[in-house]
């Protein structure tokens, strides 16, 4: 199959091209640094051309509401645009775990506008709502990180391997449209606070973590709403075994 992948360059979406192409598919990446511009519409139509199947995991790194659900909206609205002009008859989106039941989220309130223009769009659709990746505790303890201290939330979440989701979406993608598909996440439950710690003990690194609500990611989130629900696919690799893979 010819399919796209829009965020071809991102943490997700390189795996994604990557599983896609070992099985023999014909992947065409989608990303501003390859000349095709998902907030102005620029290439994509000739990159779309003869795409059966667009899979999109794109990221934002806005921190605004409104800034974050401007540019879930443009990139989603110009792509199925572009996808119902090339013919495209399958539209994955790489969605995550429990944002209808949190608010205050703005990363959340463009992925909730992202599921709201693709269920209500003519191109059929898979969304797959994934648990935060592996890496996450990390990232999140970058973000605030000065001088060997970082503030970080005490989520409890059910992380998965970057590698898992890819495969998960390749699969999906080359199969018929599903609807919302089902929750996806890893083989069990983990403190965000631990992970970063036992991530950066992996890497050599001594941080001084303090846990607390004030941050992106407030009461709100607490306990198992970020957890998958009933009938969850689990995907295989444990945070024990990601952590041991990393150098």
């Amino acid at each position: 199959m010819r399919i796209a992948v829009a965020g071809a360059t991102g943490n997700i979406g390189k795996l994604t091209v990557a599983a896609l192409e070992r099985d023999g598919h014909d992947v065409v990446r989608v990303s501003r640094s390859l000349g095709v511009d998902l907030m102005t519409g620029e290439g994509l139509d000739k990159a779309l051309d003869g795409v059966e199947a667009v899979v999109d995991a794109i990221s934002s790194a806005a921190t605004d509401r409104d800034e974050s659900v401007a540019y879930f909206g443009t990139t989603t609205r110009n792509l199925l645009a572009a996808e119902e002009r090339a013919g495209v008859r399958h539209h994955v989106l790489l969605s995550i775990i429990g944002i209808q039941r949190v608010e205050g989220n703005a990363h959340y309130a463009g992925k909730r506008e992202q599921e709201r223009l693709v269920s209500a769009g003519s191109v059929p659709w898979t969304i797959v709502p994934v648990a935060q990746f592996h890496d996450f505790a990390e990232m999140v303890a970058g973000w605030t990180e000065q001088d060997g201290v970082a503030t970080i939330a005490p989520l409890l979440v059910q992380p998965i391997a970057p590698a898992d989701v890819a495969e998960v979406l390749a699969e999906i993608a080359v199969g018929e449209p599903q609807g919302r598909y089902t929750d996806v996440a890893g083989p069990e439950p983990q403190d965000l606070v631990d992970m970063a710690r036992r991530t950066h003990a992996a890497r050599g690194r001594t941080v001084k973590l303090v846990p607390t609500w004030s941050g992106l990611f407030g009461p709100a989130m607490a306990g198992d709403v970020l957890l998958p629900g009933e009938g969850a696919r689990i995907a295989p690799t444990t945070f024990d075994e990601w952590l041991a893979a990393q150098h």
